[in-house]
This record gives C-alpha cells, sequence and structure tokens, in this order.
C-alpha cells in the first residue's frame, strides 16, 4: 500500500477511534474495534487474539496493546516510555519487522491499555522511538519529540521528568477514569446521568496526597457539575454514602440548574458500583468529608 494512503486510512482510524472513546466517556469495547470499517471495508484496529494488529497491506503497525496480565513483558519504567517486548518469532520478519519500520518512517500508533476484559482505553498517537535486539524490545513514546532525541534508552534528567508527567496524564488519568466509569456502569453516582461524554472519574483524597491513589475506590463516577461541586467542597459525602450539599447553597435562591442540579441532591443516596472492592472507601470519604464540613458556613 501506498505510505500516503496507509498515512491518510490512519488518521481516519484515529478519529473514529477519538469520537468513540469520548462519547462512551473515555474507553472503547472489544465489539466496536474489531467490527471498524472503512469506506465499507473491514478493518478491525486490534487483533483477534493478539496484542499487535498489522494490517495485511499496511506496512507499519497500527496498533499494540498493553495489559498487565498479557503474555508479553510490556512494562512502564521508570523512564515514562512503555517497554513494548518483541513478538514472537524472528525478531527481524513479521510483527517485529512492522513495528521496526514504524519506527523508521515515523507513523504514529494507537496503544490500548487493556486493564478489564474487552475494554480498551485507548491512548495515541504514540511512536516507536528505539529498538534494542540485546533486550528484545521496542521503546514507546508518548510524544513524537521523542523520535529526535538521540538516545531515548538513556533520557537526560529533564527529559525522564517530562516523560513520567506525559505519562501521567496521558497513560495513567485516562485509566483511572476508564476503571471507575465501568465500575460505575458509566452513570453519575448522584444524579445517575448516563453519557459519558459528560462523567468524569473523581478523586475522593486528591492525586497528589499520599493516600490519593488511582484506585477505584479511591474514585467516584460524577457528572461535571457534581465533581466539580465536589472539588470545591460544596458538595460533600459522608462516609455512609449520603450527598450533602453546602447550607449557604441550600438557603440560595437562583435557576433551575442550582434547585435541580444541587439542591435536591442533598440528602441522597450514591448510586454504588455492584463490587464491593470497588466502592468509595469509608476512611477516603470520612478524610474528605471533614474538609467540606471546614468549609465556612457549610451546613452541618
Amino acid at each position: 500500500m501506498d505510505t500516503d494512503v496507509e498515512k491518510s486510512i490512519r488518521q481516519a482510524v484515529m478519529a473514529w477511534v477519538g469520537q468513540r472513546a469520548e462519547a462512551n466517556g473515555g474507553f472503547l469495547r472489544r465489539e466496536e474495534l474489531l467490527s471498524f470499517r472503512h469506506r465499507n471495508e473491514k478493518l478491525p484496529i486490534i487483533d483477534y487474539s493478539r496484542g499487535i494488529r498489522n494490517p495485511r497491506d499496511f506496512g507499519s503497525t497500527l496498533s499494540i496493546v498493553s495489559a498487565a496480565d498479557g503474555p508479553y513483558d510490556d512494562t512502564e519504567s521508570d523512564d515514562g516510555l512503555l517497554h513494548y517486548a518483541y513478538r514472537k518469532g524472528d525478531p527481524w520478519s513479521g510483527d517485529n519487522r512492522k513495528l521496526r519500520n514504524a519506527m523508521t518512517t515515523g507513523m504514529p500508533l494507537i496503544l490500548f491499555r487493556k486493564e478489564i476484559a474487552n475494554i480498551y482505553t485507548p491512548i495515541f498517537p504514540v511512536y516507536v522511538v528505539d529498538d534494542e535486539p540485546d533486550n528484545r524490545q521496542f521503546l514507546i513514546a508518548l510524544d513524537e519529540a521523542f523520535r529526535f532525541i538521540q538516545d531515548p534508552a538513556h533520557l537526560s534528567a529533564p527529559q525522564r521528568e517530562y516523560s513520567l508527567r506525559l505519562a501521567k496524564q496521558r497513560l495513567h488519568q485516562p485509566a483511572f477514569r476508564t476503571r471507575v466509569l465501568v465500575a460505575y456502569e458509566t452513570r453519575c453516582a448522584i444524579c445517575e446521568l448516563k453519557h459519558g461524554a459528560l462523567l468524569d472519574a473523581a478523586h475522593i483524597v486528591p492525586d497528589g496526597h499520599e493516600l490519593g491513589a488511582p484506585t477505584v475506590n479511591n474514585g467516584l463516577s460524577l457528572c461535571k457539575i457534581h465533581h466539580a461541586a465536589y472539588d470545591q467542597n460544596m458538595l460533600g459525602i459522608t462516609p455512609d454514602y449520603e450527598v450533602q450539599i453546602d447550607g449557604d447553597l441550600l438557603r440560595e435562591i437562583d435557576g433551575p440548574m442550582l434547585k435541580h442540579g444541587l439542591q435536591e441532591m442533598h440528602g441522597r443516596r450514591l448510586s454504588l458500583p455492584r463490587r464491593r472492592l470497588d466502592r468509595p472507601h469509608q476512611e477516603h470519604l470520612a478524610w474528605r468529608f471533614e474538609h467540606f464540613r471546614a468549609r465556612p458556613h457549610a451546613n452541618h
């Protein structure tokens, strides 16, 4: 296939993945990815059984899957890069050849994080920036700029800091959102709004605090207004899952959004995940609720 044609198809695939992910709440389902069609021709975006997708007519890999429980030793290290192990077989042919070609041509790939069965968080574009035959692995970066670094395997301190910050923003935060929204069945835990594009994964204990781990039981699936109100301590949640609204807001008279969106949520119980392990950690809720209570004029 002509390189320009392949690039055009790749751009169309990425545009569609981005649109679907946004509509779903940041993720795609396996059946969506396998049933994609380009100009009425079927073009699966992931492989049916392997962690790499190399369409027959493509010169370079289209997508790779990183799974915590997969058969390959694909790891994120302390440099913020994905260390993607060679696929089985001859290291100079097949899947490995197309990955190597992506490095040579600079073709962007889609990285799918699979942390839940049949649910994939897309991160794109990503780039193959180095080949390490001795370690039988490729290095995958989240920014095209790493293609032009002389030695990606040995980043300078500023480069490493940037890479790690990028990994947090583009890998870990989207993966956290996926896990939380899936646990809550893509609905707001307070008002039960079910539009994924309008939902966030809110931390109970903030990210950056020593207790603020990006785990589902430190997260809440909230619509954007309730997430903002929670972050501003205008809305609190007790350790036994009851919503409370700030006293000043309860007394305020304004339009329908205040009345129906916030005031009527006072005293409401959270809609919880089915799995007990995914439910909000009550000690974390208690810690956060004290911050809500400490807000001046909060309803005590």
